[in-house]
């Protein structure tokens, strides 16, 4: 959170925030494109490394390494003024307002091999938004009191031994390359194969007045053995993404986030949520995400009333000062409630001194029968930290989460 307000934690680049209108988005074309999100400032014209475009649906693998887009989608690239070959070779630089493509169907995101080395990863910037306590609306709705700050605390390595379903999702934005945390969710469609991930709809999407963020890429444990920032200077890509690199091959938040979300405040948080679909970077090993990293986290869409939960931990890869980005951690705390407005649902909140780099992390509360569930995710937090703010999932959650289990659900 690197604003001057009390900024609401959106692990979002330039433009991601949160919208407040009953409909879901659906990302089309995503199945071809593939987004990857790094950070501000970090050399966002480093776009090196040979571009292979890739479709979830029907991609004609001739063998030779290249994976070729098939002419029906090309075609709906090009009614989208894309021209794939110069796309990859800098093309998704130009963030022109004109070109900028926004609506929920516009997704596109090709893959771009090699574009996410050690290096652009390490040096990601995290997406936060400010937030003044004056934009809170004078506490409408249900607002409990400002929770006391919780020491975020460093998870042992190794992070796949003891948080499997984590990682950073990366991308880029106008401001350059940027980070935001995640975690693999369960696909009804595919039992215990499932590629979706769950993050902050801030982390793909700019909203009100941005469009969908490019190069969307997911890494599951990054720097899974916890080396320190010195150390990550020289490490290799094994070592920084362990279980490799997986493009979005689509991309859906919801429509409030679209239509709402702000820079700064709290614009479209209670809908500051998305669902990934991704596709490994190298062709992969024929397993999906889940089997790869072993687990995936159920999605609880009607999770108890805040009174009734009594702890929740939020994971996350905090970025902004003291934090580097580098390594994982989380808090537990009992949630209070944060009304943002009075016709939106109330958020959760806990203390925690997690900052930017967080944002999009998994919220986990264990459930009445005794598991683990993933019951939101970090969206906004104050500049000076100290607390957290996700969203509470219920039936636009839901619809978000559906519609991208099911369209991937034949394949």
């Amino acid at each position: 959170m690197r604003s001057t307000r009390p900024s609401f934690h959106v692990r979002r680049d330039r433009g991601t925030r949160r919208g407040t209108s009953p409909v879901v988005a659906a990302v089309a074309l995503a199945s071809v494109l593939a987004l990857t999100a790094t950070a501000c400032n970090s050399g966002d014209d480093k776009a090196d490394g040979q571009a292979a475009s890739a479709s979830a649906a029907g991609a004609d693998d001739t063998g030779d390494g290249k994976i070729k887009i098939p002419d029906d989608i090309r075609q709906k690239l090009k009614e989208h003024g894309i021209d794939i070959d110069k796309w990859k070779h800098g093309a998704w630089k130009n963030w022109d307002k004109d070109d900028w493509l926004r609506e929920a169907n516009d997704f596109v995101n090709p893959i771009i091999n090699g574009l996410w080395d050690p290096d652009r990863m390490r040096h990601a910037d995290d997406p936060d938004k400010g937030v003044d306590d004056n934009d809170l609306s004078g506490d409408q709705g249900v607002t409990d009191p400002t929770p006391a700050p919780v020491n975020a605390k460093a998870v042992a390595p190794t992070y796949h031994a003891n948080a499997a379903t984590a990682g950073k999702v990366f991308f880029d934005s106008p401001e350059g390359t940027m980070v935001c945390s995640a975690t693999v969710v369960e696909d009804p469609a595919h039992p215990g194969k499932s590629n979706l991930v769950w993050t902050a709809g801030h982390c793909v999407h700019a909203g009100k007045k941005g469009g969908w963020y490019r190069n969307i890429a997911f890494v599951p444990s990054y720097n899974d053995s916890g080396k320190s920032a010195d150390q990550l200077q020289n490490a290799t890509k094994e070592e920084v993404a362990p279980y490799g690199v997986y493009w979005a091959d689509w991309a859906q938040t919801s429509q409030q986030w679209i239509e709402q979300g702000g820079e700064t405040g709290g614009n479209g948080a209670p809908y500051d949520y998305a669902v990934i679909h991704v596709t490994p970077e190298k062709g992969g090993n024929g397993k999906s995400l889940e089997e790869t990293v072993g687990s995936a986290l159920p999605v609880n869409f009607n999770a108890p009333a805040v009174p009734k939960v009594p702890s929740i931990t939020a994971t996350g890869y905090p970025a902004a000062p003291p934090y580097d980005g580098q390594k994982l951690y989380q808090c537990t705390d009992k949630p209070g409630r944060l009304s943002i407005d009075t016709a939106a649902p109330t958020m959760y909140r806990i203390g925690c001194t997690m900052t930017g780099g967080s944002s999009g992390g998994g919220w986990v509360a264990t459930g009445s029968d005794g598991k683990p569930a993933l019951v939101s995710n970090t969206s906004i937090g104050p500049v000076t930290s100290g607390w957290l703010a996700g969203p509470r999932l219920g039936d636009v959650a839901k619809g978000v989460y559906d519609s991208v289990s099911k369209k991937f659900a034949e394949q």
